[in-house]
């Protein structure tokens, strides 16, 4: 699992705002907590480019008690081996 940052603050019902490293994840990835529970997904990513804002829709709207200034965690998305195969056209 790859660091994605800390929670600042909560954007509504269901979204939390991280700051996030230069290494931005991709969109749709999972976002776990320090015990590998998973919070949601990456919806969003803005800001600055050496240290973004990243948006994680949350699965669990009774989650986000408690977890400000927590550390938030991240895995690569697998394409399924999209990009392994050739276009029928080549």
């Amino acid at each position: 699992m790859e660091f994605l940052g800390i929670i600042d603050r909560a954007a509504g019902d269901d979204k939390i705002i991280v700051i996030g490293t230069a290494d931005v994840p991709d969109l749709g990835s999972p976002v776990f907590d320090s015990g590998k529970n998973k919070i949601g997904t990456v919806k969003r990513v803005f800001g600055p480019v050496n240290e973004p804002f990243i948006t994680v829709a949350v699965e669990d709207a009774a989650a986000l008690r408690g977890l400000r200034n927590k550390e938030l965690y991240t895995t690569r998305r697998t394409q399924n081996g999209k990009d392994k195969r050739r276009n029928r056209r080549d």
